[in-house]
């Protein structure tokens, strides 16, 4: 889609209750949004984060962070500048309250520990853009508000809310066009980027964290971004960003910087005064040049003057540096540091969190916004050409393969029979396998920000996919059947389609479970196919005499309970078909002898409890990967 082309009229319900507020947004939303922007000091003293080396036999810890320490105050900017691996994101991800694991020293938040209110008002932007690609820039931060923010406002109010985000960050013109993404073309990547940010700022947080906001963009884009965020902590709020090479001018657009280097803090001050203390010990540029470029070649153990100076040796000496000049005196300004009292946030106060409701909105309407979002989506994805075109030219290349087959050829519609219950294997499971490794990073970053419960995700995810997961197979068992000639009653195909969607939808678990339990795409799809391969050679078509020791595969096999249903759905146990004696018994066919006509509510009942069991491993399986 081009760039700033508005989508068509019949897809904008959202965007038309939005524009119907438009009028009255312009004058109350802004009033909305900045009010109540609870003030937060962040303090860090001694932060320290260790990791187990991973080829180490002796159980070895790697230092990610070195006893850093900080304060930012309402108002102002930290910037996090290293080189990659100084521990930039780490220390962003341990004060957003994201770290787990060998963390220790204190960090509070207006002197108070980490909590479910605080988390409530801080906002976390990822490096990457994690964003529907199919959503307009309203629809996404429409669902973002309806989400996120608290059942206090009504859902009138949380539109104005994401109406004011728009006009906060400058997205209007772009408001009703699609984000985009690797394979759809839609905003521009600062557009996007903005849209990231919008997502955290309509929860109105006091506090804001930043990884790498202005990676992959121009120089004036990134001042853009940059600038909007000044505008933002302008107003009260604290703002840490991590980030990799700013220009000048955004470099002097921040208050405070911390420099790493290999998980040491070579320097943490205001940012008037970095190149006064850095001259101060010895280290001066010889040419004019960027002090973002210069803090960075200091932190890469590069001496000014160009000497060969042993790199590790000017990291030490820097570190070494820091701690006697500065860090003393920071310490000292960290314990002496007196909070100004406040009415109104109820986070500053720990005995309140304790009644803070976890979740801003109840079950019921995170699984109805999640519903009508994942609708919205994956329309595109689900009822696309080609997996129409697809589906179609298989059922009409059946369709004429096994055209108007003669009742007396037994072997050829058995044989379609199966192939049936093959295809209606493979398709579903193979599509299903990649819904939860493409969306884990969607998912990681919704669910660490607090925004829905795994259960109303999963339960939404699950029922959004039914109308593809039902129309599909439905189109494919209305044009075969009639074109095979199989018996022409409502009965036996009503039977024969009831029978391959609940195939399709077992199928569909199982290819859930695979991708929650391995969550690579790669990998998933190798299992996946050795495992339906190994389902469609024990299915009782294509081998009648299994060895025993092999024969249990046939037990969770869904090819196997599959076909034997949709024999069911054509024959009984007393049909007969010609023969050269005369007449026969279906029953005694060769390759329905060994599967065999009885059993079928058995049979059922091992699909029914396969379609529940196989959900219920893939819920178990994101939770077991922390979602």
């Amino acid at each position: 889609m081009e760039r700033g082309k508005e989508r068509p009229q019949h897809h904008a319900s959202i965007e038309q209750e939005m524009l119907d507020l438009e009028i009255q947004t312009a004058t109350e939303a802004p009033a909305i949004f900045k009010e109540a922007i609870r003030p937060v000091t962040l303090k860090f003293e001694d932060v320290v984060y260790k990791i187990k080396q991973k080829n180490s036999t002796k159980n070895e810890e790697k230092v990610i962070l070195n006893g850093v320490s900080g304060l930012v105050q309402p108002g102002e900017i930290l910037a996090m500048l290293g080189p990659s691996g100084s521990g930039k994101t780490t220390l962003l991800t341990a004060l957003g309250g994201r770290l787990d694991g060998r963390l220790s020293g204190a960090i509070t938040y207006n002197n108070k520990p980490f909590s479910n209110a605080m988390k409530r008002n801080t906002g976390f932007v990822t490096q990457d853009d994690f964003l529907y690609p199919h959503l307009t820039v309203t629809e996404t931060l429409f669902y973002t508000a309806l989400l996120r923010l608290p059942n206090t406002l009504s859902k009138a109010k949380k539109a104005m809310q994401a109406e004011a985000v728009i006009i906060q960050l400058e997205l209007t013109k772009c408001k009703n066009s699609v984000v985009g993404g690797e394979f759809l073309r839609g905003v521009s990547g600062g557009e996007r980027r903005r849209v990231s940010i919008g997502q955290e700022l309509l929860v109105n947080p006091s506090l804001l964290f930043l990884d790498e906001p202005t990676s992959g963009l121009d120089s004036t884009t990134a001042q853009q971004i940059v600038s909007a965020l000044w505008d933002l902590a302008s107003g009260g709020r604290t703002i840490v960003m991590a980030i990799h090479q700013p220009s000048s001018r955004i470099f002097y657009m921040f208050h405070k910087v911390v420099l790493l280097s290999e998980g040491n803090c070579l320097y943490f001050g205001k940012v008037s005064e970095v190149m006064d203390y850095f001259s101060g010990i010895g280290y001066v540029p010889l040419v004019a040049m960027n002090p973002a470029d210069f803090l960075l070649d200091l932190a890469n153990g590069l001496a000014p003057d160009g000497s060969h100076e042993n790199k590790s040796k000017v990291k030490q000496s820097l570190a070494l540096a820091y701690k006697h000049n500065r860090l003393y005196n920071l310490k000292a300004q960290l314990q002496g540091e007196q909070l100004q009292e406040t009415n109104s946030s109820h986070f500053q106060d720990g005995s309140e969190d304790k009644n803070f409701a976890k979740w801003p909105s109840t079950w019921w309407q995170q699984f109805s916004v999640l519903l009508r979002r994942g609708l919205k989506e994956r329309r595109h994805e689900s009822f696309s050409g080609s997996q129409i075109n697809q589906v179609v030219a298989v059922a009409l290349l059946a369709g004429l393969l096994w055209w108007q087959s003669n009742i007396s050829h037994l072997q050829d519609r058995t044989g379609l029979l199966f192939f049936m219950s093959e295809f209606w294997g493979f398709f579903p499971l193979l599509q299903a396998i990649f819904t939860f490794p493409q969306e884990r990073k969607m998912l990681e970053k919704e669910r660490s920000s607090g925004t829905f419960m795994l259960s109303s995700y999963f339960i939404s995810r699950i029922v959004a996919d039914l109308p593809m997961e039902l129309a599909l197979p439905t189109l494919f068992v209305t044009i075969t059947y009639w074109m095979a000639g199989l018996k022409p009653t409502a009965g036996h195909f009503f039977h024969t389609l009831l029978v391959l969607l609940l195939s399709v939808l077992v199928a569909q678990g199982m290819g859930l479970a695979l991708g929650a339990l391995v969550m690579d795409q790669k990998k998933a799809a190798v299992l996946a196919s050795v495992l339906m391969v190994s389902f469609l050679l024990a299915g009782g078509f294509f081998v009648q005499h299994v060895p025993a020791f092999i024969a249990w595969i046939k037990y969770i096999s869904i090819i196997n309970y599959s076909y034997k249903l949709l024999l069911g759905s054509q024959y009984n146990e007393n049909d007969t078909y010609p023969c050269d004696s005369g007449l026969c018994l279906v029953r005694d066919f060769p390759s329905i002898k060994h599967v065999g006509l009885s059993g079928q509510i058995g049979a059922a009942v091992a699909l029914a409890i396969m379609l529940v069991g196989c959900r219920l491993i893939a819920y178990l399986a994101l939770m077991r990967t922390g979602l």
